[in-house]
C-alpha cells in the first residue's frame, strides 16, 4: 500500500447521491485487485478527521496534458452521499487536494478457473463488482451480473459491465427499472440453469445473508464483500471484527474485514452472527463500505 498525497481529476453525479470521483495515482494499478479498497480524506486540517473506507471501481490512465510527458494513472471509486463526510467529498472539484492510503485488504479469488459466474450487487456494492468483471472475462469466464436496488436511482453503470462482456440483468424493489422484486429472487432462477456456477456478491447484509441461505441450498461456492464500518484499514484499531465460523467463548473466531478481507469465503463467517449485527445497527443499510 501507498499513502498518496494527490488531487481529484474529476468528481460527478451519475444517478441522484451516487457520485463517481477520478483521482491521480501514480502506480496504483499494478497493485489493485478486485475487491480492495482505499481510505480517503480530505484534509488533515478540516473534518472530518477520520479516514472512509471506498471500493476501488477502477483503475486507468488518460492522456497526456502535452506531448512527450506520460499519461495520467488514476483510481476511481462509486460512492453514495449518506452522511457528514460523503456531504463534503460531493463539493469537491477537479484540483482538489485529497488523501488516499491503499490498494488495501484481500479481493476476490478469481483463480478458480473458467466457468459460469453470477455477481450479485446490490447499490453501492455494485462497486467492486467492475474490476471483478474484468478480470474473470480476462480469465476466460463467461460472466453474469445480476443488479439490484431499491429503485431505479441505485443501478448505475450498466454500459460500462455490459461493453466488457457481462450479461446484465436489473431488479428493482419497486420496479421502476427492469424486474420488480428481490435480487435474490433471480439468483433462484439462474442458480437452477447454471448449477455449476460460482457465485460473488457485494451488498447491504440482508441480500448477502440471503444471497448465503441460497448458495448453500444449491452448495454453491460462494464470496462475499463485506460492507463493514472502518476507521483505520490496515488491522489497527478492530473497529471491523467480525466473527468467523465456529466461534464460540470457549474458542473465539475473529477475522478482521480491513486486513483479512473485506472479501471471505462464506464458509469461513458466522452468518447467524452477522444477521444479528446487522440486526441492531440503526440505518445499517447506510454504511455500505463504511462511506457514512
Amino acid at each position: 500500500m501507498k499513502n498518496y498525497h494527490t488531487k481529484i481529476i474529476s468528481n460527478q453525479e451519475i444517478s441522484p447521491g451516487y457520485f463517481r470521483m477520478k483521482v491521480l495515482a501514480p502506480d496504483f494499478g499494478e497493485k489493485a485487485h478486485a475487491g480492495q479498497f482505499v481510505m480517503f480524506r480530505v484534509q488533515r486540517s478540516l473534518p472530518p478527521l477520520l479516514r472512509r473506507p471506498f471500493g476501488v471501481f477502477q483503475t486507468g490512465f488518460l492522456p497526456a496534458d502535452c506531448d512527450g510527458l506520460p499519461s495520467k494513472e488514476f483510481v476511481e471509486i462509486v460512492y453514495k452521499v449518506v452522511g457528514s463526510g460523503t456531504s463534503i467529498m460531493a463539493e469537491l472539484h477537479e484540483g482538489d487536494k485529497v488523501e488516499l492510503l491503499g490498494p488495501l485488504g484481500n479481493g476476490f479469488d478469481t483463480t478458480t478457473g473458467p466457468g459460469e459466474k453470477i455477481l450479485v450487487g446490490g447499490g453501492i456494492g455494485l462497486v467492486p463488482l467492475y474490476m471483478l468483471a474484468g478480470e474473470l472475462i480476462a480469465n476466460g469466464c463467461n460472466v453474469r451480473l445480476l443488479m439490484g436496488g431499491r429503485t431505479r436511482d441505485d443501478i448505475f453503470a450498466v454500459t460500462e459491465f455490459e461493453r466488457l462482456g457481462v450479461e446484465t440483468h436489473i431488479s428493482t424493489d419497486d420496479g421502476s427499472l427492469g424486474e420488480e422484486g428481490l435480487v435474490t429472487l433471480v439468483l433462484e432462477r439462474k442458480l437452477q440453469k447454471y448449477p455449476a456456477a460460482e457465485v460473488f456478491s457485494c451488498g447491504p447484509m440482508p441480500m448477502l445473508s440471503a444471497v448465503n441461505d441460497i448458495c448453500t441450498a444449491h452448495q454453491t461456492p460462494l464470496q462475499v464483500s463485506l460492507e463493514e464500518s472502518m476507521a483505520c484499514g490496515v488491522g489497527a484499531c478492530l473497529g471491523c471484527v467480525v466473527k468467523g465460523a465456529g466461534h464460540t467463548e470457549e474458542n473465539p473466531s475473529y477475522l478482521c474485514s480491513c486486513k483479512v478481507g473485506p472479501v471471505f469465503k462464506s464458509q469461513y463467517l458466522d452468518w447467524s452472527a452477522l444477521k444479528r449485527n446487522d440486526d441492531t445497527l440503526p440505518g445499517s443499510e447506510e454504511n455500505c463500505g463504511g462511506c457514512s
